[in-house]
């Protein structure tokens, strides 16, 4: 290969490489990470459905874990007896990478490498939700299957329709990643070859005067790649085809095959044509909302044992008397207000506000119904919403996206209240909500990220009728 051939073919790799690598990090991997949430939404749903039917023992240890890398959990065999703890543990440890995925690591082309996209598929692969079998070959996901499936036959419909839907999701979720990952990963293999051919055959100490032949480049790549690559693995193969797409005899055929891998043209085309089903995109919504009942339930049931840790307290024998003399006398109970303080985000001003306890109780569980409701597709909420127009649909998702924001400043009040309510002897007793609201918020964020998408759609939609482009 000439030298004046070779550079032309250089620069142009480089600059195909250097688009593919804007498309990746602006449109390609924020859609894998998006897929990875809504998985992780619906792991955290069967997650909670295993705990509260006992069926899975949460690891004891899990805040006390600093993940600081993608690692899929233990998928060794362990005795019967064990199941419980064991998989309360490697499942604990698959959510909180999930977690970690979802919240802290950086989806980019510099840092999802070959050798962290191995890491992604071995996690991947720890629960195959998209071959979710009791008869599974994997040991994680054949034990998780048969809890999951025993659980479910003794489970109420709504709580079985909500299993069923989350678990089509969690599959689809993890082909959509897996799909995208094998078209990401054949991306990585060029962009690997490409910094090679930047940093090494392109490196003042690169002598191409004595590369004549394929023997003689791989002797001077092999030279310079430590110095010139870092601590970047020396992949054979990919080495193998740098020195094909130079020097082998189907040179021209190879380079014009990878540079039309690169090519996002169509890409671009495909989705300038494709019109978006937008009443379909803000009624998707639905199924973030329907994710929120396990969350609230969770976090109901803290705030009545903290309710009961304080109502412990006041529990003497005069206590005893009073409550008795009222059941005999049919006397009702008076409403208990919880008064909490709430600090103004943009102000920080703060100002109190007291909460019906048992009404707050009564709307959370009302909620939490609506929610596990609307999501189901063969409800009538859901139905019911369905019919409405879109418009309607939207600020109905914007109505909940409101109350349940303001629902989380509540939480947050009632947890700090709760913290400096209870005695010096019970406050190590009082259980905390932050990770709960956290988990809580992220649905709501998620929630919300789909109105807004749908509102720019509509919006982009009205500004090219307007100017005659669409019709």
């Amino acid at each position: 290969m000439s030298m004046e051939n070779g550079t032309n073919f250089t620069e142009t790799l480089t600059q195909a490489l250097d688009a593919k690598a804007q498309w990746y990090d602006t449109e390609g991997l924020p859609k894998i990470l998006d897929n990875y949430r809504l998985l992780h939404t619906c792991v955290r749903v069967i997650f909670d459905f295993l705990v509260k039917k006992a069926l899975i023992t949460p690891d004891p240890y899990k805040l006390d874990k600093k993940i600081s890398d993608i690692k899929a959990p233990e998928n060794g065999q362990f005795v019967e007896n064990e199941r419980s703890v064991i998989m309360g543990q490697r499942f604990s440890d698959y959510e909180s990478t999930l977690d970690f995925l979802c919240n802290y690591y950086k989806f980019s082309v510099s840092q999802l490498t070959l050798a962290n996209i191995k890491k992604l598929v071995d996690l991947n692969n720890a629960i195959t939700w998209n071959s979710f079998s009791a008869n599974s070959n994997k040991i994680n996901t054949r034990v998780l299957a048969t809890l999951v499936f025993s659980a479910r036959q003794n489970s109420d419909a709504l709580t079985s329709s909500m299993l069923n839907d989350n678990l089509s999701k969690a599959s689809n979720a993890l082909n959509d990643i897996n799909s995208a990952l094998k078209e990401y990963s054949d991306f990585q293999r060029e962009w690997y070859k490409g910094l090679v051919r930047k940093n090494v055959l392109l490196s003042p100490n690169y002598d191409a005067s004595k590369v004549t032949d394929a023997s003689s480049e791989l002797q001077q790549i092999k030279k310079n790649f430590a110095a010139a690559m870092s601590k970047a693995p020396f992949y054979n193969e990919l080495i193998d085809e740098i020195i094909q797409e130079d020097m082998g005899s189907k040179k021209e055929e190879l380079q014009k095959k990878v540079l039309e891998k690169l090519n996002i043209a169509a890409e671009k085309n495909k989705k300038v044509e494709k019109r978006i089903d937008t009443k379909a995109l803000i009624m998707s919504s639905l199924s973030v909302l329907g994710s929120m009942p396990p969350q609230i339930g969770t976090i109901a049931q803290k705030i009545q044992e903290n309710h009961d840790l304080l109502e412990s307290e006041h529990n003497s024998f005069m206590d005893k008397v009073k409550r008795a003399i009222k059941r005999a006398f049919g006397i009702a109970e008076k409403p208990l207000f919880y008064t909490v303080f709430i600090v103004d985000q943009t102000t920080g001003a703060k100002h109190s506000e007291k909460i019906n306890y048992q009404t707050f109780m009564t709307d959370l569980a009302t909620r939490a119904r609506r929610y596990g409701s609307v999501s189901q597709q063969n409800s009538p909420a859901y139905k019911k919403i369905n019919s409405m127009p879109e418009e309607k649909i939207a600020d109905f998702v914007a109505a909940q996206i409101t109350d349940c924001n303001h629902l989380i400043v509540l939480l947050n009040a009632l947890d700090d209240f709760f913290k400096s309510a209870a005695s010096p002897l019970n406050k190590s007793k009082v259980k905390g909500l932050k990770i709960d609201i956290t988990t809580l918020k992220n649905s709501v964020v998620k929630t919300n990220q789909i109105r807004v998408e749908y509102v720019s759609y509509i919006e982009e939609e009205a500004q090219m009728k307007k100017l005659g482009i669409t019709t």
